[in-house]
């Protein structure tokens, strides 16, 4: 059965905090990996909303970080509710 996008999603998360914290465990700073990610993660949104070649205009980049900002406030609401979001 194929996995539904959700999972494939959760899985990526899962991905992306292995090699996170492998880079921790090498001895890389925890606050330069995480500024890693976020530039990576932004530099790709900015992919995906603009294109190969194109950069986003004020309007993209406000769109681009309500994304993220919504995604820190679903984050927040688990970890509050008493969810796991543990990414060590």
């Amino acid at each position: 059965m194929a996995k539904t996008d959700a999972e494939v999603h959760l899985d990526s998360v899962n991905r992306f905090i292995e090699m996170a914290n492998a880079m921790k465990d090498e001895g890389i700073n925890i606050n330069v990996v995480s500024g890693a990610l976020m530039t990576a993660s932004g530099l790709y949104a900015s992919y995906v909303a603009g294109g190969n070649d194109g950069g986003l205009t004020e309007s993209g980049v406000q769109k681009v970080s309500e994304v993220y900002k919504r995604e820190l406030e679903r984050i927040q609401k688990i970890k509050k509710d008493g969810g796991t979001t543990n990414p060590g």
